[in-house]
């Protein structure tokens, strides 16, 4: 099994590659600034460092919401191809703060009120008529970044004239108050493997960790859990981290992270994150794969004319080739059980009848 990561190289992608290759038989790192896409008039070139990627058995894709179209691009090309955890349509969603708020909503996901306008006059209109304090979010950024707190209109109306220059929107959303303090939780397929609370350095609303704040483990309860695990099925992500306010209205998702930072739910949690998302990326490898296979022996199935029910073949009519004491087994046979020459095989065999069965092995707990 050949695995890759296709990211800016970041900490905790090497982190995730160095997991991987405790399950792959292969991992590369690749530097996502280092790909090419190509679309050409009947096909799709992905090349690194100007040569075609190789085959992989699942990439792994992740960035910033600076390289959102190149993300977008690489997985559009290869997600019928190869397990990738992301989907294309994702990387553009989850890095709007406001389409992220849409997707949400139509899933019936609880979000704070949050609204948008296309130029900074027609958000000033907004100002005059919500509640305060509030938030003012550019739509594009991570780690708190871009992220500003005003208790009363003037405050917030002043925000607004500073960023005019730059002409850029904003979101404005409704302030929740949770003592500065939110909930990241770590999902991984359809579960919530690690949680922890961030608390906001003094003078501080945003509770991220690279702006200062700190974080303690946590234990989610299931709404909360399901919350999240929802959320990341929405924005379709296999890898996801959601940021909760726990409010006495229930959970609030604030913003989702498909490409999050293990360092601090590492730290915090002492749970081995990094490992988790390795194990889970080569298991969904081998579904990929043999969902593969099915197609492939169903088609060889079509070819030969042979009809099966409910995918299974009680019976195949065939010779065998005898070299010597040995028989070998037809490649269809091989195709249809998986058996591989690194398997251990139970073998009943009696006059006129041969019973082949795979072993299974426990698996590590």
């Amino acid at each position: 099994m050949k695995a890759a990561i296709i990211s800016l190289e970041s900490e905790s992608s090497r982190w995730t590659v160095t997991a991987m290759q405790n399950y792959f038989d292969n991992v590369d790192n690749i530097n996502l600034k280092e790909i090419e896409v190509h679309s050409l008039k009947n096909k799709i070139e992905i090349l690194h460092n100007g040569k075609p990627l190789g085959k992989y058995d699942c990439i792994y894709v992740k960035g910033s919401f600076r390289y959102a179209l190149i993300l977008t691009a690489i997985t559009s090309a290869l997600f019928d191809k190869t397990y990738m955890p992301i989907a294309p349509e994702s990387f553009d969603i989850v890095h709007d703060k406001f389409l992220t708020q849409l997707v949400l909503q139509k899933h019936n996901i609880p979000m704070p009120d949050s609204y948008f306008s296309p130029t900074l006059n027609a958000a000033k209109k907004i100002l005059k008529k919500i509640n305060y304090p509030i938030i003012i979010k550019l739509p594009k950024g991570t780690g708190g970044k871009g992220v500003m707190f005003a208790d009363s209109f003037p405050a917030a109306s002043s925000m607004l004239d500073a960023i005019g220059p730059l002409k850029l929107q904003v979101v404005i959303q409704e302030y929740m108050e949770t003592n500065s303090t939110d909930t990241r939780a770590i999902v991984v397929g359809d579960k919530v493997v690690a949680s922890y609370q961030r608390k906001a350095a003094e003078g501080e609303k945003r509770a991220n960790i690279h702006m200062g704040g700190v974080g303690i483990k946590c234990i989610l309860d299931e709404k909360t859990k399901k919350v999240a695990v929802k959320t990341a099925k929405a924005l379709k992500s296999d890898i996801c981290a959601v940021d909760i306010l726990e409010t006495p209205l229930g959970p609030f998702v604030i913003e989702a992270n498909i490409s999050p930072g293990l360092q601090g739910v590492t730290k915090y949690t002492g749970i081995d994150v990094a490992d988790i998302i390795a194990k889970f990326l080569y298991k969904k490898a081998n579904e990929f794969k043999d969902k593969g296979k099915t197609k492939d022996t169903s088609k060889i199935f079509a070819d030969l004319g042979i009809k099966a029910a409910s995918d299974e073949i009680k019976e195949i009519i065939t010779n065998v080739d005898f070299r010597g004491d040995r028989i070998l087994l037809p490649e269809l046979i091989t195709k249809i059980t998986k058996f591989d020459e690194k398997d251990e095989l139970s073998i009943k065999a009696d006059k006129g009848r041969l019973n082949i069965e795979k072993i299974k092995k426990e698996e590590n707990k």
